[in-house]
């Protein structure tokens, strides 16, 4: 039987030499989830239009299927773990990933708007899940000193589909039909599936008891905590990308045809960002990252309300912010694992759940500022309030006692 890298560990007192985070074939397949994943989960705005004239709803109504799939996710993330927290955490990963396939294949075939929302809400409960899973496997697959930049390869599914699989299915959507988009989102799910049954590894995690043991992390002030640095402080975020639009095309004075490749930039950042985020947290802890890069989200929101009247300035901003925005992903998981023996699964995929708050909290604070008024940068002094609360979050967790946490990282 393979050993993980931390069994190889003990076994032999040495950090293997050849397990490293890098192309995996287990780490691939995780990697691709998390591709299909990201474009189910984006793809959807950028063809909404499409959706609605297809079934003839108007767009407030297909806009529903957004807030469903969130919906979705907030659900299933730690459902989804404590009803399957017995099973081998490869059988969860292939089950989750064959429901997301069956579900958005109903989603691509649904005659009528009741069974698109049906599907987009059923489509939802594996994503959380399926991050929260793969991210405890993850760090059980890298080499010890490794395992946020592991983690990170996971992650970096999301930012390949915001560079390259949401603007394709977005062409195709336009071009053809929704339906075919969503039908490559189904399939590339079930290549996952297939790949995870054929590569990933068997790894056991700490979850061991039973799910009522398990329940016992939400009594931790530390969970709690870093569930309010994810909600909150990841929200400053979700002020600058869900406004990108108008703020570049009215402020920096971008024609709309130029969103695409403005996003792309976006989309690469967010892939740089994602890798570096990984090396910092393996570097010098998942807290002192997680800190330092909200304080860094701080800046970058500054810079973005008040030089975006500047294009060549205002482009450069979209690859930084990016890049810092995806930066703190890995960091903050590997942060939520070390602080959750024995229920790492739980409370992995809860801080997926938690995140999607973020999206919300991020989306809607942001909007104010706009609907009152006070213009299109508005929403960034938004996110800095987010994002230094977050920071605030940091502080306070370096004076919680790690009752539930392992030692793998020091906690300063």
């Amino acid at each position: 039987m393979e050993l993980t890298a931390n069994e190889e560990q003990k076994e032999t007192g040495k950090a293997p030499k050849d397990k490293k985070f890098d192309l995996q074939p287990g780490l691939i397949t995780l990697m691709l989830g998390g591709l299909s994943l990201g474009m189910a989960e984006f793809m959807i705005m950028g063809v909404l239009p499409d959706v609605a004239q297809s079934l003839q709803v108007s767009i407030p109504v297909a806009g529903q299927l957004i807030s469903l799939y969130a919906l979705g996710v907030v659900i299933g993330a730690p459902l989804m773990v404590m009803l399957a927290g017995k099973f081998p955490p490869k059988q969860l990963l292939m089950a989750m990933m064959g429901m997301f396939g069956l579900f958005n294949g109903i989603f691509a075939l649904a005659p009528n708007h009741e069974t698109l929302a049906a599907a987009r809400l059923f489509s939802g409960l594996p994503h959380g899940a399926f991050f929260g899973v793969g991210a405890v496997v993850a760090s059980k697959l890298a080499a010890p000193g490794r395992e946020a930049r592991a983690v990170s390869v996971m992650f970096a599914g999301l930012t390949v589909a915001n560079l390259i699989g949401v603007p394709l299915g977005t062409w195709i959507g336009h071009q053809f039909s929704w339906r075919i988009s969503f039908g490559i989102v189904a399939l590339v799910a079930w290549i996952t599936a297939i790949s995870i049954r054929k590569w990933l590894p068997n790894v056991a995690t700490q979850q061991n008891g039973s799910a009522r043991e398990s329940l016992q992390v939400f009594k931790s002030p530390a969970f709690w905590t870093i569930i309010g640095i994810s909600a909150i402080g990841t929200g400053g975020m979700f002020t600058w990308i869900s406004y990108i639009a108008p703020l570049m095309i009215n402020v920096s004075g971008f024609p709309a045809g130029s969103m695409m490749l403005i996003m792309m930039v976006a989309g690469l950042g967010m892939a740089v960002g994602n890798f570096i985020g990984g090396r910092l947290a393996d570097r010098y802890s998942p807290l002192k990252t997680t800190a330092s890069l909200l304080l860094a989200m701080i800046v970058c929101l500054l810079a973005v309300a008040l030089l975006s009247k500047y294009q060549v300035i205002s482009i450069l901003l979209t690859f930084v912010t990016g890049a810092t925005a995806f930066a703190v992903i890995a960091p903050m998981q590997m942060l939520m694992i070390s602080h959750a023996k024995n229920a790492e699964m739980l409370a992995s995929a809860t801080l997926q759940a938690s995140a999607n708050t973020g999206n919300a909290l991020g989306a809607f604070l942001g909007g104010l500022p706009i609907a009152a008024g006070f213009g299109y940068t508005s929403p960034e002094y938004v996110g800095v309030v987010l994002a230094f609360i977050g920071f605030l979050f940091c502080m306070l967790l370096r004076t919680i006692p790690r009752q539930l946490s392992v030692q793998k990282h020091p906690a300063v």
